[in-house]
């Protein structure tokens, strides 16, 4: 959900335009002293050695500091500030000086994923962790009563970012792995939350029970926060979804969803559901009606995340092959599994087909000590481009630009080498998104790194701005 754009937006957006309109025939052919697209690099960096392309290169690094030392997770922007999840908590970063980004405010509150989305004066948690109660002074439970239980979605109030304020909790059945802003509908005064999770014990778990095949809907009146709560448990899967099979042994079973990102704009989603990738229609938005379904039953384990193109025309698909805990980068395994799998959209409405395009993986080989997967991104403002930047663990930063569905490349990267060069240790980048000019990278281990992009390829999207960005809520950006 966007703020009114002041004036100064208005002359951004058209001196945006202006850019756009003068871009179109670079952006036709690419110009002469554009990076080469990497070739593949076969030589593993030392430990903690940075490697990168001619055209991306680091340009601020934030250690983690107490008491958040917990996994970073994922990145939610607003103004000038970044919100970056931790299991701990999560930071409040100033980025007014991307070169220079400090440590604004942190808040404790400990939960597994603390998944995180920001709305106006509202920050969303997403816990995925059971807790003896909803307070941010609790411990992982040890109970078996699920009713003594807690995992779902804290609100916090951030009407000033130095000073965070915990309003409100909600419940949701198998807590919350992730959480999805939604917009409501123009001229409603609430958003939705999507709420996926799911069970991958495969066994009835207490606040889990199987089958869990839906996903939890929360709608939040802005004006009366303290009243969200859950208003919907669709079931997207009522055949029971994908129930795995010896075709693709690696492959999950769903037992609900991993992610899911809105098109609001659009009134579609898309899912990623473990077994299954999904197109959803979301024209209402507490009553998500499945359009179609895909599978993958020989290189997809986990649909793990989901991105569409700027026009909505196609959706790239993550597989989070060892559930981001193995080392995949690697000739073992190839380059089609572990990877993106990018679909067109063919059809309109109930007449939607998921087309299978291509796979892209990043194509540097990474050690066996490094857990390396695709993961979490999103799309660089390129108007008439398809171009993502994208976290693969410790495989690093990869830029890649699927305009030809058929065709993917990668045309820029950044890497640190291993945490390890004697044994497998989990890290690298969670999350690495562009926001206003720069991309903005959540390591698990290392912290945040900042980096900047000069390629004449993308130079055009330094003159996009937005006032808040949620990677999983996706917006027009040549309406920014």
């Amino acid at each position: 959900m966007k703020h009114t754009a002041p004036r100064g937006r208005m002359l951004k957006r058209l001196a945006a335009a202006s850019a756009i309109a003068l871009a179109v025939g670079l952006l036709a052919a690419p110009g002469s002293s554009a990076a080469q697209a990497p070739a593949g690099q076969n030589v593993i960096p030392g430990v903690d050695e940075i490697v990168s392309s001619p055209n991306l290169k680091q340009v601020a690094h934030l250690d983690k500091a107490g008491p958040l030392l917990g996994t970073n997770s994922d990145w939610a922007f607003q103004g000038r500030y970044a919100y970056g999840g931790n299991y701990d908590g999560f930071y409040v970063y100033d980025i007014r000086n991307p070169k220079a980004p400090t440590i604004a405010a942190q808040v404790l509150c400990p939960g597994s994923q603390n998944d995180i989305s920001v709305s106006g004066n509202l920050l969303f948690l997403g816990t995925d962790s059971q807790r003896t109660n909803d307070t941010c002074v609790n411990a992982a439970s040890t109970t078996a009563v699920p009713g003594d239980r807690w995992e779902g979605v804290k609100i916090f109030d951030i009407s000033n970012p130095l000073t965070p304020r915990y309003l409100k909790s909600i419940k949701t059945d198998c807590g919350s792995h992730t959480q999805t802003l939604v917009p409501g509908k123009r001229g409603e005064k609430n958003v939705y939350l999507y709420i996926s999770s799911y069970n991958l014990a495969g066994a009835d778990l207490p606040n889990c029970a199987l089958p869990h095949d839906k996903i939890s809907i929360i709608k939040v009146p802005l004006r009366n926060p303290t009243a969200a709560a859950v208003v919907a448990t669709p079931v997207v899967f009522p055949d029971g979804g994908y129930p795995g099979g010896p075709a693709n042994p690696n492959g999950s079973p769903t037992t609900g969803c991993h992610d899911i990102t809105v098109y609001a704009e659009k009134d579609i989603a898309a899912g990623a559901c473990m077994g299954d990738g999904v197109l959803f229609d979301i024209s209402d938005r507490a009553k998500p009606k499945v359009l179609t379904t895909v599978r993958d039953e020989v290189n997809f384990a986990f649909w793990h995340s989901a991105t569409f193109n700027n026009s909505g025309t196609k959706i790239v698909f993550t597989d989070e092959l060892g559930g981001g805990g193995a080392a995949t980068c690697n000739p073992t395994v190839g380059p089609n599994r572990g990877a993106d799998a990018i679909y067109d959209i063919v059809g309109h409405g109930k007449k939607s087909k998921l087309v299978f395009r291509s796979y892209f993986k990043i194509p540097r080989t990474n050690a066996d000590t490094e857990n390396c997967v695709a993961h979490n991104g999103s799309l660089i403002p390129v108007p008439g481009r398809d171009i993502m930047v994208q976290a693969w663990y410790q495989g690093g930063i990869s830029v890649w630009d699927f305009t030809d569905s058929r065709r993917p490349k990668e045309i820029a990267y950044w890497e640190r080498g291993p945490i390890s060069a004697t044994q497998f240790v989990g890290g690298g980048s969670w999350s690495a998104y562009w926001y206003n000019g720069y991309i903005y990278s959540n390591d698990i281990v290392k912290g945040v790194d900042v980096l900047e992009l000069k390629d004449p390829r993308t130079w055009v999207a330094k003159w996009f701005r937005t006032d808040e960005f949620n990677a999983q809520t996706q917006d027009n950006f040549l309406r920014w």
